[in-house]
């Protein structure tokens, strides 16, 4: 979690160089504007964001009522930056947003740089990277030109934040010192400092560690010669979480570089505490805790974890709150108190859906995934409430541990697919929740967690649910997983077989007495992390393949489903597809057939290559009511939602758009049954990208969607989903045993029993 030291670097920095409102004159001197803007400043520079926001928004609101673009322009910039310390990055940009249009008015061409460099900051945090880098430069241009090396020196700096939050360090580093120099030259001490810190971290993210440290201690001298603020505490602060991430790297001064980090800790609070900025000194008493953590002095890091936590609870911080709740969680663990362990965790777990959408931001740091930043805290209170599960011996008292443990699972995975939209679209569909293993009685839904040490099964059997252990660990499933989904892409040999039952060994063979016990005929899986990325059903026992017993369905969280079954006499398709080679993708020759088939098999409504154009295929979907969008054309799910795409004949549909066409469905009483994509492909080994495909139901405002690991483009594809369709307009049975029907005749066939051609076909989300 120390990436979010990252959040420290922007703010205060522009203050010196642009807007600079004297505070020595009396109240009579100077007016209520000028006074709001000078509050303001004082606000920010003790970290009181809150305060620093009401006041700008006064300045702003009079300087409009005086009539002075200019200065009102300067106001607003102010303000977004003390929005964006509190994480409000859409408020943030909308100030900024008018305050480019007022300096634009005013013709002041160095507050439009100022605006503009703003932007940029923004979108260093908020994404994408490319619009970032086009407001830096353009404000960076203005500055040279005006010759104003103040603002220029402000902007290349955050400008290095950018590089560094791409990995370019090298090119970081240079950026940073050319900011270090033209902060020098304009008399700007503070930002000189920063923009050493900067380079000093950049340097250490790209294993350069000597010349880190030596950065580091030249900041150390810098920063002690300036005057008491919130820029000298946060830049202690960052200085010392330099020393501590140091430390393991080397080791011969790993005893020096501790002493270094507690005294630099000790130094932000004792500044934090006399300008009183108590949301800054949270932030030294939590890291001096996680330096005693490290030390294993428990319980005087809990001191100090404590007093960080009523801190951050006095400033409503809740961006830091939670991980001192997290860190005393730890901590308590580790001291053997597993009740108050748990509770702690319940607490940061709370806070963390409270933030939900500030999480999704990581201001000028290399990526992290949402699940390394904050997956832990989840799963680390889901592993101690499986434990204490275990250890009571009464069925009754240790179901609701089990139940929590599964919720709290749930609540990670919602979290998650949220911050890989970017948006609402999953509490849209929380708030539609039926438990769907209540509902289907015939089907068991698989919670496969994985711990460092083990891996646990979570089933839900019509008599409630049951927790199953198998002593495997994360690293060693993801490694099996790597390989069988590797394998599997190779239809010519079976080298998948081992790992295929390895994967059943661990994940199924302990369910078979249960499942034995029951007339089961569905597996509905919530795979996690790896096994997002591999088909189920090409699991194997020995004899026969998984989807040889059961109807196999996944979903990205029970609480994400809409559960009713789709109307068989109501249905009506929408089918568009490509069939050319077009935007350098090869040509799908099989598509023609496959559409044909539709139109025999439903009458649907299609559009093929030059009809299959973004705006007509959004017209179709106001102008007519479908139950089914059947899409046969390339499509790629990435990391994220910038390289996740359809294939349409001209262009690259998002996800974004894709949601803005189908989502008019979220709107009627009867939302989309069925979005079947027939030629999509995920990378090999990207849990994330598997991500996206698990949500693309809930992202379209689907029931469910039919969709495919890896792009099968043959005669053999076609088959299947033509006999999913016939086998849909069965009702007497689910969609999970129409795939799996279809599935089971392709195996059949000796020239398609390869796993490779049928497995990657998934049933997602509403499997009924």
């Amino acid at each position: 979690m120390r990436y979010l030291y990252w959040r420290f670097l922007v703010f205060g920095i522009f203050f010196t160089c642009v807007g600079n409102f004297s505070v020595s004159l009396s109240a009579s001197e100077i007016s209520p504007a000028e006074q709001s803007m000078a509050q303001g400043l004082r606000s920010f520079q003790r970290g009181d964001f809150e305060e620093a926001a009401l006041s700008w928004t006064e300045a702003s609101r009079l300087y409009d009522r005086e009539g002075k673009p200019g200065q009102q322009s300067k106001a607003l910039t102010h303000l977004s930056q003390a929005y964006q310390a509190l994480g409000q990055y859409k408020e943030t940009v909308n100030n900024l947003e008018s305050a480019l249009l007022l300096a634009e008015k005013s013709g002041d061409r160095t507050q439009m740089a100022f605006a503009l460099g703003t932007l940029g900051n923004v979108y260093i945090a908020t994404g994408p990277a490319d619009t970032a880098l086009r407001y830096l430069n353009e404000g960076l241009r203005i500055a040279k030109e005006l010759g104003n090396s103040g603002l220029s020196a402000v902007i290349l700096n955050n400008l290095g934040n950018l590089l560094t939050a791409q990995k370019k360090y090298t090119e970081a580093v240079a950026v940073y010192a050319e900011s270090t120099s033209l902060a020098k030259v304009s008399s700007n001490p503070s930002l000189a400092t920063r923009a050493l810190i900067n380079a000093a971290m950049a340097s250490m993210h790209h294993g350069q560690h000597k010349e880190a440290k030596a950065l580091f201690d030249t900041a150390s001298e810098q920063i002690r010669r300036l005057e008491q603020s919130h820029d000298k505490a946060s830049g202690l602060i960052n200085i010392g979480l330099g020393y501590q991430g140091l430390r393991p790297h080397i080791a011969v001064a790993a005893d020096s570089l501790l002493l270094l980090a507690h005294k630099t800790f000790t130094e932000a609070d004792a500044v934090a505490e006399a300008i009183g900025d108590r949301r800054t000194a949270a932030y030294a008493w939590g890291h001096l805790g996680s330096l005693y953590e490290e030390e294993r002095r428990y319980q005087e890091a809990l001191e100090l974890t404590r007093r960080a936590t009523f801190a951050a609870q006095q400033v409503n911080a809740p961006e830091s709150l939670f991980r001192w709740q997290w860190q005393a969680g730890r901590l308590l663990k580790k001291l053997g108190t597993i009740d108050e362990a748990i509770d702690s965790y319940r607490r940061a777990v709370r806070t963390l859906q409270s933030i939900r959408p500030e999480l999704s931001v990581s201001y000028g740091a290399p990526q992290v995934s949402f699940r390394e930043s904050v997956g832990p805290v989840y799963f680390e209170l889901v592993d101690l409430l499986l434990q204490r599960a275990t250890s009571l011996p009464d069925r009754d008292q240790a179901s609701p541990y089990l139940v929590e443990a599964r919720e709290s699972v749930e609540l990670f995975k919602a979290a998650e697919l949220r911050d890989y939209f970017q948006d609402d679209c999953v509490d849209m569909a929380l708030s539609k929740v039926t438990k769907l293993d209540v509902i289907a009685q015939t089907a068991v839904v698989v919670y496969p967690i994985l711990l460092s040490d083990r891996t646990e099964l979570l089933i839900s059997l019509p008599t409630g649910l049951k927790r199953l252990s198998v002593p495997v660990g994360a690293d060693a499933v993801t490694q099996e997983v790597r390989q069988f989904r590797r394998k599997l892409e190779k239809r010519t040999t079976r080298e998948y077989l081992p790992h295929a039952q390895r994967l059943y060994d661990w994940l199924i063979r302990p369910l078979e007495p249960d499942l034995a016990s029951f007339r089961i005929d569905t597996l509905v899986f919530v795979p996690d992390g790896p096994l997002r990325t591999i088909p189920m059903a090409a699991l194997h026992d020995g004899k026969q393949f998984l989807v040889s017993k059961y109807a196999l369905g996944i979903t990205p969280g029970l609480n994400l489903m809409d559960p009713r079954p789709i109307k068989r006499e109501e249905m009506k398709m929408l089918a568009v597809g490509v069939t050319e080679a077009v935007q350098g993708f090869p040509a799908l020759p099989n598509v023609s057939a496959e559409l044909q088939a539709l139109r025999d098999l439903f009458g649907s409504t299609t559009l093929v290559d030059k009809e299959f154009l973004a705006p007509n295929l959004e017209k179709k979907l106001k102008d007519e009511h479908f139950s089914i969008v059947h899409v046969a054309s390339h499509g790629e799910f990435g990391s994220d939602t910038e390289k996740t795409f359809l294939l349409t004949f001209d262009e690259k549909l998002t996800m974004n758009r894709l949601d803005q066409m189908i989502g008019v469905f979220k709107f009627r009483d009867d939302p989309l049954d069925l979005l079947t994509l027939s030629a999509c492909d995920t990378a090999a080994g990207d849990d994330r990208a598997a991500l996206g495909l698990a949500g693309i139901a809930i992202k379209a405002g689907a029931r469910s969607a039919l969709a495919t690991l890896w792009n099968i483009n043959d005669e053999a594809s076609v088959e299947l989903v033509i006999d999913f369709y016939r086998g849909l307009k069965d009702p007497s049975i689910s969609r999970a045993i129409a795939l799996q029907r279809a599935q089971l005749k392709m195996l059949n066939n000796p020239r398609y029993e390869h796993p490779g051609f049928w497995a990657p076909f998934l049933m997602i989300n509403n499997w009924l």
